[in-house]
């Protein structure tokens, strides 16, 4: 079993990475110009509860999903490091054309596109929740580990809410080279943790595969 406070310690630091909510504030300020405060924190807890139940859902339905499709876990590790390393060197050295130029549907609801995703659920997050929970291999005897994971799904997505919903009073103090600094900083972690995760799923297909050629 995979030390608790290692595993949550591990999810909840990467989830706030690749969600990195101090990325969307402007987007988030943007999509509700000219909105009261009350309007900021509803929609904020809006877009946090769609991405929650998102994330939820793949926890406890991605492995079922994986083993219908045969896809060993070594390999969801190995494609998920990748994802996140691409995330984080986009956020390390941005590009002028990697910025989102995202506009409020009319009639649409913005909490669940596109703030609940894809920027707080994206193939980031789905590839965190995917790898870490693949640590868990017998779900139900390992409980302590899925409510770790849990906990820690739920600890980052509360920080996120509370920057959202106080967006402009963030967005006031920290301006926006603190933000641009603090994502290349992020975005640093998130490779480093992709690149983790890589070489864990390559030593564990190795090792699959030597089992398969003793046998």
């Amino acid at each position: 079993m995979v030390n608790p406070l290692t595993l949550f310690v591990g999810t909840f630091t990467t989830l706030l990475a690749v969600i990195n909510p101090l990325e969307s504030l402007p987007i988030f300020l943007k999509l509700l110009e000219a909105k009261d405060d009350r309007t900021h924190r509803r929609v904020a807890r809006q877009s946090c509860l769609y991405a929650t139940f998102l994330t939820f859902f793949f926890l406890v339905f991605g492995t079922v999903m994986l083993k219908i499709f045969s896809v060993p876990l070594s390999m969801i590790r190995i494609v998920g490091g990748i994802i996140l390393v691409r995330i984080g060197f986009s956020l390390f050295l941005p590009s002028a054309s990697s910025g989102l130029n995202l506009q409020s549907p009319q009639g649409g609801n913005v909490a669940f596109v596109p703030l609940a995703m894809p920027l707080m659920f994206g193939p980031g997050v789905l590839a965190t929740i995917l790898g870490w929970s693949s640590l868990v291999r017998h779900p139900i005897s390992d409980f302590v580990s899925l409510a770790t994971i849990s906990l820690a799904i739920a600890a980052a997505m509360l920080i996120t809410y509370f920057v959202l919903a106080y967006a402009k009073q963030l967005l006031g103090r920290v301006g926006p080279q603190g933000i641009d600094a603090a994502t290349r900083i992020v975005g640093f972690f998130v490779s480093a943790i992709g690149m983790g995760l890589v070489f864990h799923g390559v030593i564990e297909a190795i090792q699959n595969y030597k089992t398969l050629l003793g046998s």
